[in-house]
């Protein structure tokens, strides 16, 4: 065999794209977010720190009483840190503050289908959190761009009320700006129509098409001029988050192309832009709303105009939107809105008009302010008819189809599967159908079978049992920020809804409403049985909070609390949970039949410190 030498060109080409090859990884490794030399994370080990900056976005309710923002910083510290804090003040975004607190590293998340903690701040550049126990206001001036939004917002809810109101906003603006109802974004997500409250191509589109049919006919510079100065416009008004970025690119180029009457090619545009946007922000990648916009608009691109060949447009649009995403979907939330695409084909025509509406409305808010209840007026038909259209979709049945969420290795089975139906692959679907096939047996088998899954936090531990697609939970902490939390891990985890919740707690009266919303049955320190099909909880009458989960065939004894009973006699176990005890992480199997030790005393006096001893798979244990 002979083997010829490359050309002395070849050689320098392919010389030469190595080398840019080398570049460009050391590029992304140095855009890569790290703490910088003047970041707070350095000092960690300090007992008490202060730091001055400002809020650098709205206050997140956390609990009933703390919340949570971002502090940027001033020197002599730079980047940024997440504040917790005691409660939710007076304080607003943009104000510059001191706060004094206890320094720490943003932990990871207690179970991944809680998400990545951490991880995920330390992408966005935050490396230090700050527990907050000291508040100081120095400046309460606010950016321009930060008056002007909470301006509009304001004249909104005035005008058109608390709900319609912030809903004309956030399609101005986008949800990440603006403060929308908890329940008002649920519905929409049920719904399949959350991208209409995220400021994205869509409503640039809607903006441009405005803007060019007001210049038509005018000359190309005042055309490509007015149509940047509208993209900065929405820039400003909605902020650099990826996908507003990703639609500016887009847009701009597709601007530039169309005013040198230049045919564009729209997946090249797409292509350039998320090489430009990652190039500058490589951990972006990883962001759950860069990764939507851009597969939505690649269906778009791809998708849609192959659909359109059997159905029209207004169902095709969609319906590749819908297909594009449903991998990401499955694998960040495990739900899919089962009325997604009927729901966006009658949404679209009131959500253009809506769009232009709100357009209109910060207008006419900034230059005639009387005139805006009159315009409010007008649109309140368009409003209503969405607002009546979304909560209908999200209370029909089976609105959300709970799959559980699926892990990645499975997701690339399912896209394998299904690309060959959205891509001109005719050959490949026969194969592509099975993947699919055997992509859903499988996650199918695994919702299925029992399980028992313990989740530790600071304030307290959810234990949720599972047996044959059924479920139900255990709580030792009854605050709504642990409700939302068993909210994350019911849907992660394709639970539609939960036999029965029993809450070894108070509950507080702002959190009843919350843990309701999981089952129709909720016992507080339940006496006596709670039970559904394979699942019960058996209390025991002289230990409060104590009892036993039967799972399937199964017995868990379940001690939240140390319990003192002279008489108590422990039923055979497979085994136990001790919420106090240094293995309260764990759920621990029971080899032997566990010993009741009492009677103890100390200084001639009877001890409270009862204990439990029981031989388990790592040997012996008390408590």
């Amino acid at each position: 065999m002979v083997f010829l030498p490359l050309s002395k060109p070849l050689h320098r080409k392919w010389g030469l794209a190595f080398l840019m090859f080398l570049l460009l990884i050391a590029w992304l490794q140095w855009r890569w977010p790290r703490p910088g030399p003047l970041d707070p994370v350095w000092q960690a080990d300090a007992p008490q720190l202060t730091l001055k900056g400002r809020l650098g976005a709205r206050l997140q309710q956390m609990s009933p009483s703390g919340c949570r923002s971002l502090l940027l910083l001033d020197l002599p510290h730079s980047g940024r840190s997440d504040l917790i804090l005691p409660n939710c003040g007076p304080w607003q975004e943009g104000w510059r503050v001191q706060v004094q607190g206890r320094l720490q590293k943003p932990s990871s998340a207690v179970h991944p289908l809680l998400g990545d903690g951490g991880q995920r701040m330390a992408r966005q550049g935050i490396f230090s959190r700050l527990v907050v126990t000291r508040v100081q206001v120095l400046d309460t001036h606010q950016p321009a761009i930060l008056r002007l939004r909470q301006h509009l917002s304001k004249k909104f809810q005035q005008a058109a009320g608390p709900e319609a109101g912030p809903l004309l906003a956030a399609l101005l603006m986008g949800s990440a700006v603006v403060d929308l109802p908890e329940q008002l974004q649920q519905q929409f997500r049920a719904a399949g129509l959350s991208h209409a409250l995220a400021a994205s191509g869509f409503h640039l589109t809607v903006l441009l098409g405005l803007v060019m049919a007001l210049v038509r006919g005018k000359s190309a510079s005042l055309q490509l001029t007015a149509g940047l100065g509208a993209m900065a416009l929405f820039l400003l008004l909605a902020g650099p988050q990826p996908s507003v970025l990703r639609a500016l690119l887009m847009g701009a180029a597709a601007l530039v192309i169309k005013t040198n009457e230049e045919r564009s090619k729209p997946l090249g545009l797409l292509m350039f832009s998320l090489f430009l946007l990652l190039l500058w922000q490589p951990a972006w990648l990883w962001d759950v709303g860069f990764q939507l916009s851009a597969s939505a608009t690649a269906g778009l691109i791809l998708t849609a105009p192959r659909l359109e060949k059997h159905c029209h447009a207004l169902i095709a649009v969609p319906l590749a939107a819908w297909l594009w995403t449903l991998p990401l979907q499955l694998l960040h939330f495990g739900v899919v809105p089962i009325y997604a695409v009927p729901a966006n084909l009658l949404a679209s025509p009131l959500i253009s008009v809506l769009t232009l509406g709100s357009m209109a409305s910060a207008v006419v808010a900034l230059v005639l302010p009387p005139l805006l209840a009159p315009l409010v007026w007008l649109l309140q038909f368009p409003i209503y008819g969405l607002l009546l259209l979304v909560k209908i979709a999200a209370q029909l049945p089976l609105a959300l189809l709970f799959t559980g969420r699926i892990t990645p290795w499975l997701v690339l089975i399912f896209s394998f599967g299904l690309f060959p139906w959205l891509l001109p692959l005719h050959r490949w679907r026969f194969y592509g159908l099975m993947a699919i096939v055997v992509a859903s047996i499988w996650q199918l088998y695994g919702l299925f079978q029992d399980q028992l899954l313990l989740v530790h936090q600071a304030s307290g531990s959810l234990l949720i049992a599972r047996y044959h697609a059924r479920a139900a939970l255990i709580t030792t902490d009854a605050s709504g920020y642990s409700c939302l939390r068993a909210k994350r891990l019911q849907q992660g985890l394709g639970i539609a809804r939960l036999d029965w919740l029993v809450l070894l707690d108070p509950v507080a009266s702002d959190a009843i409403s919350c843990w309701k919303q999981l089952s129709g049955l909720v016992q507080t320190m339940p006496q006596g049985l709670v039970r559904s099909d394979g699942l019960s909880f058996q209390s025991m009458p002289d230990s409060p909070g104590a009892g036993i989960l039967q799972l399937g065939k199964k017995r868990w004894g379940i001690f939240p609390q140390p319990i003192i009973n002279n008489n108590a006699e422990l039923p055979q176990l497979d085994g136990i949970w001790l919420g106090r005890s240094p293995n309260a992480r764990e759920l621990i199997p029971i080899k032997a039949k566990a010993v009741w030790v009492s009677g103890m005393k100390r200084n001639n006096a009877a001890s409270t410190q009862s204990r439990w001893q029981f031989t388990g798979e790592r040997g012996s244990l008390s408590w």
